[in-house]
């Protein structure tokens, strides 16, 4: 059979020559007909808490949440529609802040094709850093430990936040959307670092599609609600970056909405664990780099056989990419259990060994190849084996598993939630 793996803007046509071939989609969601008139519809009923033109006064100072490039929320769509319902809002009282937590800062080119050229003119736009003391203040402490949460200025200061965001299943969270657009979105470092703390992150219950009970989860309601986020506005999205559904008004409630939607959709049920998983991260923006695109092998990890092979294809344009410790993690570990003793160490706290110790709970279970543009030299430094030919290099290990050995193709990735049947009853 032919697998069509997404892959930067485009797709990657592969070749798998096998009789046991399982190909794990998520649900195809059509894109709303109009929704310029969905999101004013969400927006005007909203869930569980009054309209949004009801809550934010002409007088109000108003911080609206977007994510940052990694996320594919159509931020230049929306905004335009969200300043038109508050048109009794001067634009000067708009602060529109790009909530990256521990992200690289976008270029202003970059912000122009995130937000838009006419938003980027006429409203204020604030880059958060989660590094920067000066743009930083006080919300509160820390359940147990009593040290200060910190958040951005502009957020703090505001008058009514709007958080805006993009539900997908999460890899440890459960599901994205909700209030992780706040925290960790523009969350201090010090916060974000014992959020991801190593006790948290390995938890089994820290996973794909669970939000009762998630620790991680829990973190990130109890933290991102302090202070009170006014009204939230989260997509669905399909393939194509269609808008599938708006998930509107008080955060907990519409959240949970919108995550009972996309679980319907993304929920993919399977009878087996595979010799050999095939799956990408789902093309651009998620597979800009190999931090991001840990999610895609997270989500191939939860139906591999202990001691199999997770092949992805993930462009990595932006390489490791430059922020955080995720690439010096890799590169001085000597093996994935060697990375995994460092990081549960007692006082062991680097920015995105988070995202490490993911990796490294993926490499414990299956063995990873990886077709992307990283040097190949770079690729093993991450403890993954680099592909140059990815049909030649799938034929070759079929050839050694025989015809019949089963193999799922993931071709999104982190967009399905593969469900093994016998885990279901």
């Amino acid at each position: 059979m032919i697998a069509r793996l997404p892959y930067g803007d485009g797709f990657v046509d592969l070749e798998v020559p096998s009789s046991r071939v399982t190909v794990l989609s998520p649900r195809s969601v059509p894109g709303l007909p109009d929704e310029g008139a969905a999101f004013r519809a969400a927006v005007r009923s909203p869930v569980g808490c009054a309209p949004l033109r009801d809550v934010v006064r002409a007088a109000h100072r108003v911080a609206v949440v977007v994510p940052d490039g990694t996320r594919p929320f159509p931020s230049h769509r929306v905004l335009p529609w969200l300043l038109a319902e508050l048109a009794h809002v001067p634009r000067q009282r708009f602060t529109v802040i790009v909530g990256g937590g521990t992200h690289r800062a976008a270029s202003r080119e970059e912000l122009a094709g995130l937000l838009g050229q006419e938003i980027l003119d006429t409203v204020e736009v604030a880059g958060h850093s989660a590094f920067d003391d000066a743009d930083l203040v006080p919300t509160g402490e820390r359940a147990g430990d009593g040290t200060p949460v910190r958040m951005n200025r502009h957020y703090v200061a505001a008058d009514r936040r709007i958080v805006l965001g993009f539900i997908e299943p999460h890899f440890f969270a459960g599901f994205s959307g909700g209030y992780k657009g706040v925290f960790p979105g523009v969350a201090d470092i010090a916060s974000i670092r014992y959020y991801h703390r190593p006790g948290v992150i390995g938890d089994e219950r820290s996973t794909w599609g669970v939000l009762d009970g998630n620790p991680t989860q829990a973190q990130i309601r109890s933290l991102g609600s302090r202070p009170p986020v006014d009204f939230l506005v989260n997509v669905a999205l399909n393939r194509r970056h269609d808008v599938t559904g708006f998930f509107c008004g008080d955060v907990l409630q519409a959240h949970a909405q919108g995550c009972a939607f996309v679980r319907e959709a993304a929920s993919v049920p399977c009878t087996e664990r595979f010799s050999l998983v095939i799956t990408s991260n789902s093309g651009a923006p998620l597979d800009q780099n190999l931090y991001q695109s840990v999610k895609g092998m997270a989500a191939a990890a939860e139906i591999v056989r202990p001691g199999g092979l997770i092949v992805m294809a993930s462009r990595c344009a932006d390489g490791f990419p430059s922020h955080g410790s995720f690439a010096r993690l890799l590169r001085e570990s000597a093996s994935p259990p060697q990375l995994l003793r460092t990081l549960c160490t007692p006082g062991s706290s680097v920015d995105d060994q988070w995202q490490a110790q993911k990796l490294a709970l993926v490499l414990r279970r299956a063995r990873v190849a990886l077709y992307s543009e990283l040097p190949p030299e770079s690729v093993r430094h991450a403890h993954l084996e680099p592909v140059r030919n990815l049909g030649a290099y799938v034929a070759g290990v079929l050839a050694c598993l025989g015809p019949h050995a089963p193999v799922a193709v993931l071709p999104e990735g982190p967009m399905a939630l593969p469900v093994l049947r016998a885990e279901r009853a």
